[in-house]
């Protein structure tokens, strides 16, 4: 390794990163509201970090595979249904949930209260999804399962349709 490179590295690894209970950056996908805590810029890319709040009765994204990111969610309060293939799991406050590459997997909120989750993505590359979504959303026309499928390709990701 260079010196420049050296010095480099250094300065990136000693900044302390802080978000505060009121900050961050706020993606509205349908009745999901995601508040970006971490979207990799302090971490290399590494590693993002997202809290969502899935209103009561929200359905998640359609079934789907990563291929390069592994997704960790953290039940806050609440309790969410993940499918994983034609399995259901029920994850209540304080289960933590991992979905390491290549695993189909979706989430949904069926209960008549909000549930609220803090989510990982290692590496940091799916957040710019949720970007891209909320400005098909943006352009005031309804999102489609076509438009799903679309932004999921630009992160590596793929719908699960053999579980279709």
């Amino acid at each position: 390794m260079t010196e420049e490179a050296r010095i480099s590295d250094s300065r990136t690894h000693s900044v302390l990163s802080m978000v505060g209970p009121g900050d961050g950056e706020t993606i509205v996908l349908g009745t999901t509201r995601m508040r970006v805590l971490e979207d990799g810029s302090h971490t290399g890319h590494r590693l993002a970090i997202a809290e969502s709040v899935l209103a009561p009765h929200t359905q998640g994204p359609p079934q789907h595979r990563h291929a390069q990111h592994d997704e960790g969610f953290y039940i806050l309060s609440g309790t969410v249904r993940f499918t994983v293939g034609d399995e259901d799991h029920d994850a209540t406050t304080g289960n933590l949930v991992m979905v390491p590459p290549g695993i189909p997997h979706t989430f949904a909120n069926l209960t008549d209260r909000p549930a609220v989750m803090l989510s990982t993505f290692t590496p940091d590359l799916y957040v710019q999804y949720f970007r891209d979504l909320q400005d098909v959303l943006a352009d005031d026309r309804p999102l489609t399962p076509q438009d799903d499928v679309d932004a999921m390709s630009h992160y590596a990701t793929e719908p699960a349709t053999d579980l279709a």
